[in-house]
Formats: structure tokens, C-alpha cells, sequence
């Protein structure tokens, strides 16, 4: 097979490293790359993303990318466009995207998803969701872990995200509420883990014949009692220093799987919290029981530069499964295990 002809769809934070990494692949030729922003149009991609000249211009028109001929978008937006989606796919060009919409099927709204898949069996082509958190620690750890079990008592995964040096005002105070009284933090996104985690968990469970009587979801803050001097600024007393939400299966009244992200500024907090280094614990209860810490082995001050890899890699890495896929939406089960086809040195 020669080499795969890819899209890069958007340059935020993680198409701007995916784009970085396709360019580099030597399995995959970047076809295009599609922007929103029109100070990009017409940039070339390399300027875009920090590497040399590559010769492919950037483009804000829909048409344009579609008479590419591509064999796969990653599709990387900062909003889903099911129109655009089926658009893409009835092209013939197949789907890798970072977005949550895709993790499991049966949740979907009904008419989206039978719009998507009668633009897949149109295009010939598949479309598959993933990334680091949902994707690679709540569905691919958890199915490789479960390969040693023949009794699952429990399965807990927590994410622990410590911000104090990330240096981004905008998004911890205001997209994500940090340094405002508790009563002003929006208690939508503090429960929004049910749409973003909810899938994979349900997939999960689908898949390992776990029973979940109901999915519940739920968030907390917590306050400092005292300054907190973070690269963003600071933080009053009082004020939100850590937050967490939570979505959890419930089976006859008990926790049975679960996803916890545990986001803070400090850990001295009020009330007390147990947190981590930033990465992500996995607590599994069975016949086969594990305890497992994953930690990210670099300093606070570099998390910004490196953790985009974490979920832009994997998305990258699926290119040539979802390509080989059978037509339709391609969940974690669905497909063979993701890996890097080509490493560099």
C-alpha cells in the first residue's frame, strides 16, 4: 500500500501538533489542510505548525477539500457540524476525529447517526472517535487490562490535572471557572462528564458484560483558604481551586466502573481532597486485581507543549485502521488495537 492521503481539519491546540505529526509520518502524505481562521487561509501548512515549507496551502473552502480525493480527514473542529461530517464521508474520505461523538453509536441521536451511516455506505468509509481522555485510558487501557480478568469487581479511572503552572487565564478563568466564588461556577459543565466520558464507559461495559442499572454524573469544587500564586494569576481566597467531576455506573446501588477528572491549582484545599501528580490511576477489583499510576515524567512548566501528543498521537496512529475499516461508525471494539505503524527514531 503506497502512501495514505490525509487531511488535517482545524489548527487548534491538537490539529496543530496532529498536523505537525502527519507531515512527518512516512506513511502518510498530507493532502490539505482546512482552516476557520482567514488570516490562515492560504499560509502553508509547515508555517502553520512550526516545521518547513511543504508546499500544501491551507484552504477555508469545503469544496476544495473535498475534490482531494483524500483517503482520510482528521477532523479536529472545536464544534461537531453533523452536516459537514456526512459531507466529508460521502466524499470518500474516511474519518479519524478527536471529537466525542462517535464513541458508541447506540447513544447517539438517532437521525444523526443514521444520516452518518448512510453517508459512510454512500462514501465507502468509516469514521472513528478517539483520543487520550475519553478513548485511550477509559476504553483501550481498560480493554487490555481486562484481558487478565475473569471476575470484574470494580473498575475506577481518575484523572489528575495539576494547573498551577499552566499559563492560560482564559481558559482556567474563564472557560473553566477558576478564582470565582463556588456558587458562580456553572453546574452544567461540572456534570458534563455524562456527555463526554458517559460513552466510553457504557461501551465498556457493553463489551465486558458489565450491568450498569444507571450512569450517574456529578461535580465538586473546592476553595483554598488562603492566596494561591499560580502561572495564571492569582487565586483570592474562598475562591474555586479544584475541581472534579465524576461519571459513575451503578449496579444494585453500588459503584462499579467510573471515570473521575480531578483538575486543581493547589492541593491545599478546603474541603481536603486525595489528589495525585498529574496523569491518570487506575483501580481495578476483581479475581486479578490491580493498582495502577500512570504519570506524565516532565515538568509542570512543559505540560502545555506535550500533553497536545497524548491525544493528537493516538488519533494519528488510527489512520491506516480506520482506512482498512469496514464502512460505518468504528468504535474501540470495532477496530484492531491501535499502534504506532511507523516510529521515529
Amino acid at each position: 500500500m503506497g502512501q495514505l492521503r490525509v487531511v488535517q481539519w482545524a489548527t487548534g491546540n491538537i490539529g496543530t501538533y496532529a498536523l505537525r505529526e502527519v507531515i512527518a509520518h512516512p506513511e502518510l502524505e498530507l493532502a490539505g489542510v482546512f482552516v476557520h481562521g482567514a488570516e490562515k487561509v492560504g499560509r502553508d501548512a509547515g508555517d502553520l505548525c512550526g516545521v518547513g515549507a511543504t508546499g500544501v496551502v491551507a484552504t477555508g473552502d469545503v469544496e476544495q477539500i473535498l475534490a482531494l480525493g483524500a483517503d482520510c480527514v482528521l477532523y479536529m473542529p472545536r464544534y461537531f457540524d453533523a452536516g459537514e461530517v456526512c459531507r466529508i464521508l460521502a466524499s470518500g474520505a474516511n474519518i479519524v476525529t478527536t471529537r466525542g461523538e462517535f464513541h458508541r453509536p447506540a447513544g447517539m441521536d438517532p437521525e444523526v447517526r443514521r444520516q452518518v451511516e448512510a453517508a459512510c455506505e454512500q462514501g465507502g468509509t468509516s469514521v472513528h472517535s478517539t483520543g487520550s481522555s475519553p478513548g485511550f485510558i477509559t476504553e483501550a487501557v481498560p480493554l487490555v487490562l481486562s484481558s487478565i480478568q475473569r471476575r470484574l469487581d470494580r473498575l475506577a479511572i481518575q484523572e489528575f490535572a495539576d494547573l498551577s503552572r499552566r499559563d492560560s487565564p482564559g481558559l482556567l478563568f474563564d472557560v473553566m471557572g477558576f478564582g470565582r466564588p463556588p456558587a458562580a461556577v456553572d453546574e452544567a459543565r461540572l456534570t458534563h462528564g455524562r456527555i463526554s466520558f458517559g460513552p466510553s464507559l457504557l461501551l465498556i461495559a457493553e463489551t465486558l458484560g458489565i450491568r450498569i442499572d444507571t450512569l450517574e454524573a456529578s461535580g465538586e469544587v473546592a476553595t483554598s483558604p488562603r492566596p494561591v500564586h499560580i502561572a495564571a494569576g492569582t487565586l483570592e481566597p474562598g475562591t474555586v481551586a479544584a475541581q472534579r467531576l465524576t461519571v459513575a455506573g451503578i449496579r444494585d446501588g453500588r459503584e462499579v466502573l467510573s471515570f473521575r477528572a480531578n483538575w486543581y491549582c493547589t492541593r491545599d484545599l478546603e474541603p481536603a481532597w486525595d489528589l495525585r501528580d498529574t496523569g491518570w490511576h487506575i483501580d481495578l477489583e476483581g479475581d486479578a486485581p490491580l493498582d495502577i499510576a500512570l504519570r506524565f515524567p516532565f515538568p509542570l512548566e512543559q505540560m502545555a507543549a506535550i500533553s497536545p501528543a497524548y491525544t493528537a498521537n493516538r488519533a494519528v496512529n488510527a489512520v491506516p485502521i480506520v482506512c482498512a475499516a469496514t464502512p460505518g461508525i468504528r468504535t474501540s471494539v470495532d477496530l484492531p488495537q491501535i499502534v504506532a505503524s511507523s516510529l521515529a527514531s
